[in-house]
């Protein structure tokens, strides 16, 4: 039996730093996703200049939590999603 997709839902992101500049300057924005990966697809649809930073990189904060390359976390509409520039370190 195959998986079910997450249900798309209306979820609130705020967004960090030099990424507000792709977003007129906004701090939050509302997309419809259920998951990380349509999250990063319907932004990238929705908010074109986002789309080099999204191909360079970004990390999601779910609940206080970083998420890099997990397409597939599930989203709720009650869940803090935040969209900061990819954090790197050694």
């Amino acid at each position: 039996m195959a998986a079910r997709a997450p249900a798309t839902v209306p979820v609130t992101v705020q967004v960090w730093g030099t990424l507000r500049n792709a977003l007129d300057g906004r701090e939050r924005v509302e997309v419809r996703a259920g998951t990380i990966r349509e999250l990063l697809d319907r932004l990238g649809e929705d908010y074109p200049a986002l789309r080099p930073q999204l191909a360079r990189g970004v990390s999601i904060s779910i609940d206080g939590a970083v998420y890099n390359g997990s397409w597939f976390k599930p989203l709720g509409p009650e869940q803090e999603i935040v969209l900061l520039p990819r954090i790197t370190g050694g």
